[in-house]
């Protein structure tokens, strides 16, 4: 996959991520504290930067990609203990500084590591 252009990434935020990127922390964080929907809220999770900027995450088709992930038990133990909360005040305070021209270059930092942050998930290659 290749990024789209800045451009584009740029307009996509102006018009549509700065507002639905915390629509969507605060959904998956929702469905983060089921025990049921708790798989589509970490979905929801890895999918933030790409809200965000439309920053394309890695594709796991790649054997050599996906080699560097954490095990998913203990991703899953991760998640149980640390990644549902704190992904939450992590994700809650990129969506806050994304709404500040000063902010938005640590909300985008912030933002593209929530993946790791929650479930020990690595966005970018």
């Amino acid at each position: 996959m290749t990024q789209r252009s800045l451009l584009m990434r740029g307009l996509w935020f102006l018009a549509i991520g700065w507002w639905a990127t915390p629509v969507v922390i605060n959904l998956a964080w929702a469905l983060n504290v089921t025990i049921v929907l708790a798989p589509i809220g970490i979905k929801l999770i890895n999918l933030v930067p790409t809200v965000l900027t439309l920053a394309e995450p890695r594709s796991f088709t790649n054997p050599e990609l996906a080699r560097g992930q954490h095990s998913l038990v203990v991703r899953a133990l991760y998640f149980v203990f640390i990644g549902w909360w704190l992904s939450f005040l992590w994700a809650n305070l990129a969506a806050l500084l994304a709404v500040t021209i000063i902010g938005l270059p640590v909300a985008i930092w912030l933002i593209n590591r929530l993946p790791f942050v929650t479930s020990l998930y690595r966005f970018h290659g």
